[in-house]
């Protein structure tokens, strides 16, 4: 099968399209997937980098890649949510797997997988997992009141763009930190409020909770005494202050979480942003890309000889 495979650690050069050998045969519980597309993200940055080398250290060549859509190739014994040809998303956490989904065919445990929402493309799907859950999760840990104040900045990226529309759904009053240039997509997205500086928000001030999700940890100061302040970037956490103890989550595998979330797809709560496709031949121009940043909506990598062009 055909893969992007990295040899070394270093910049989006050291990824390239390569042969290797086919994913195994399902054993036990485990399905093999055709992939229609996978997501770029940063940790797959950091990884390929070489800074998260004490956490992620799989054997090179290397195959990144977390999130996943694409079909059931075929089934193990003991399956039993999915038969063959089914639509499916899935995430595969590679310190936890060893696996990367930059790759024509990947096999995991049925578990780790959801039925693929039916009102956008599969190769869309793509884009759902691991940001979606990783807003999913910390907000479910948050227990928040009906009416709550919550502030997230970088609130038109992958993970703010679903906060945002998860706080709304969960009856919660979602406000924006974000550039000047983004202030009319975080309003599309839900936003109360935008604020374009810290300073901005802090004498907005009083949130009842902050979702960090773009290392400013001078985000704290618009937090409520005694208040929460959650973050996904764990190299930039303010430390405590007020009663305010900040939480640094990271993402489970969780198939059952990501088929609910790809419900809320199908009835029009969430919104699933794409900003382009390249296939595998151009994963280096598409992380290169993607790491420069200013990137609206998710970069996908997809196993076919010709781009799929931008999407909405």
């Amino acid at each position: 099968m055909r893969a992007v495979v990295m040899n070394a650690y270093g910049s989006p050069d050291v990824l390239h399209e390569a042969e290797v050998p086919d994913a195994p045969a399902p054993g036990p519980g485990q399905v093999r997937i055709r992939i229609e597309a996978a997501a770029v993200n940063p940790v797959d940055n950091q990884v390929r980098s070489g800074s998260k080398g004490d956490e992620i250290t799989l054997p090179l060549p290397m195959t990144l890649g977390w999130d996943l859509s694409g079909r059931i190739e075929s089934t193990g014994p003991g399956v039993e949510r999915f038969a063959v040809g089914d639509p499916v998303i899935g995430l595969s956490a590679q310190p936890a797997t060893g696996l990367g989904t930059w790759a024509e065919l990947v096999t995991l445990h049925e578990s780790l997988l959801a039925p693929a929402p039916r009102s956008i493309s599969l190769r869309d799907a793509a884009a759902l997992p691991l940001a979606s859950l990783s807003v999913h999760q910390p907000f479910q840990r948050l227990r928040l009141p009906a009416g709550a104040s919550v502030l997230v900045t970088g609130a038109v990226g992958a993970l703010g763009g679903y906060a945002l529309q998860l706080a709304a759904h969960r009856g919660w009053r979602p406000s924006a930190l974000v550039r000047e240039q983004d202030v009319d997509l975080a309003e599309e997205l839900g936003a109360h409020e935008v604020h374009t500086t810290v300073a901005g928000a802090a004498r907005a001030g009083g949130y009842d909770a902050v979702f960090e999700t773009a290392g400013i940890p001078d985000a704290i100061k618009a937090v409520r005494d005694g208040g929460s302040l959650v973050t996904v970037v764990p190299t930039v956490v303010p430390p405590a202050e007020r009663g305010i103890t900040p939480q640094v989550s990271y993402v489970d595998q969780d198939g059952a979480a990501l088929e609910e979330l790809a419900a809320l797809v199908d009835r029009g709560i969430l919104t699933v942003r794409v900003a382009r496709a390249h296939p595998f031949a151009r994963a280096a121009e598409a992380v290169a890309g993607f790491e420069a940043g200013g990137v609206r909506g998710k970069v996908l990598l997809v196993p076919s000889a010709t781009p799929d062009g931008a999407a909405g």
